[in-house]
């Protein structure tokens, strides 16, 4: 839903009534993951998608419902080998959609969401989606914050509590809870999606590589840095707009950056004067991934000196290198994508292999 947001604010500060489906519960292939929304706005304009088009004709009319009558709506779509045109969701696996109405006056909440994720401030929005209470009532929680309300202040207290938990993980879900809050109760369903700041690309080597690394980076949704000792080639114009381009020797920006669990490093520097002292660095801070170009000869006599400076086995295991999956890649954008597909397997789980050579399920569920 991040992606829509933009459009969404500017529907919601216009005061434009609009239709909001949010998938909430998930099982086996479904297509989509619980938070990918759809929204129906002026003149019957659609934004984003909830399956990847295998039920949009549906939801967009369910959406045009809820606009209609004011009403909130809960949907599941499944696959029947009996019944499978008709029910949809021809992909296997099965959504369930959350459908509501969207208007300042019913939903103080998502203005205060659009405005942290523009400023790039952390918000969990909490919304109603069974029970008692009432379908579709949303409660925005910052750190310090809260916006809305679900309806019954016991409700918001504890949801409010697991919201901001669930915050400084990244994380959300579908949680249950008694009408005031109760915590043995599960009468009440409760979708949380957490919007924290977008993680961070560090891309170090202000080369051709650097420049295709960084544009598959935004691609994905990171904020991409890339660093470089060298001003004449560390310059804005040679990177995409929105890169942020840094003329710094490698290893003294990265011990003044924070990292965390999300974050990507790509060294691209390729030469041991940098690489050395920057691996050194990064590799003993938290990250995600930590690739370095290289050829595997480059890279024997890059582990040779990393040893040498100190590093453990343990440590030097995190680095993949040569990086990235081999495609076969040649060109800048090719070897690109070998680093992204590279960083999507080790976010995800996944084998790197053809999905024609392996078995079970194409979109395996997602522990936590």
């Amino acid at each position: 839903m991040r992606d829509l947001l933009p459009v969404l604010g500017r529907w919601y500060a216009a005061g434009i009534p609009f239709g909001l489906a949010t998938v909430v519960e998930v099982s086996r292939s479904a297509p989509r993951e619980a938070g990918a929304a759809m929204a129906v706005g002026p003149d019957d304009e659609v934004v984003g998608s909830v399956s990847g088009g295998c039920v949009e004709g549906a939801v967009f009319e369910l959406v045009r419902e809820a606009v209609a009558d004011g009403e909130a709506r809960r949907e599941t779509f499944g696959y029947s080998d009996e019944d499978a045109f008709a029910v949809g969701l021809t992909c296997g696996g099965e959504i369930t959609v959350l459908v509501r109405p969207v208007t300042p006056a019913l939903d103080p909440a998502l203005g205060t969401v659009a405005d942290c994720v523009a400023a790039g401030a952390p918000v969990t929005l909490a919304t109603i989606t069974g029970g008692p209470a009432r379908l579709g009532a949303a409660l925005a929680v910052r750190p310090d914050s809260v916006s809305g309300t679900l309806g019954a202040s016991g409700l918001d207290a504890a949801v409010t509590a697991d919201a901001r938990g669930e915050l400084a993980l990244g994380a959300g879900g579908l949680r249950h809870y008694g009408p005031q809050g109760q915590r043995r109760e599960d009468s009440v369903g409760v979708f949380l999606q957490s919007f924290a700041p977008p993680p961070r690309m560090l891309v170090f080597g202000a080369i051709d590589y650097a420049a295709a690394v960084a544009r598959i980076g935004l691609f994905l949704g990171y904020r991409v840095t890339v660093c470089d000792a060298r001003p004449v080639f560390a310059t804005p114009r040679r990177f995409p707009e929105g890169v942020e381009v840094v003329a710094e020797w490698p290893h003294r920006y990265l011990r003044g950056t924070d990292t965390d669990e999300r974050t990507v490093v790509c060294v691209l520097t390729h030469d041991p004067k940098f690489d050395v002292p920057l691996l050194t660095e990064a590799l003993r801070r938290p990250a995600a991934y930590i690739g370095a170009m290289g050829s595997r000869r480059t890279h024997a006599e890059r582990a040779e000196r990393l040893a040498a400076a100190g590093l453990t086995r343990r440590e030097l295991a995190r680095l993949r290198s040569p990086v990235g999956l081999d495609l076969g890649a040649r060109t800048p954008e090719e070897v690109a994508v070998s680093v992204a597909a590279e960083i999507v397997a080790m976010r995800w789980g996944g084998s790197g292999a053809p999905l024609s050579t392996t078995r079970g399920a194409v979109h395996p569920p997602v522990d936590g």
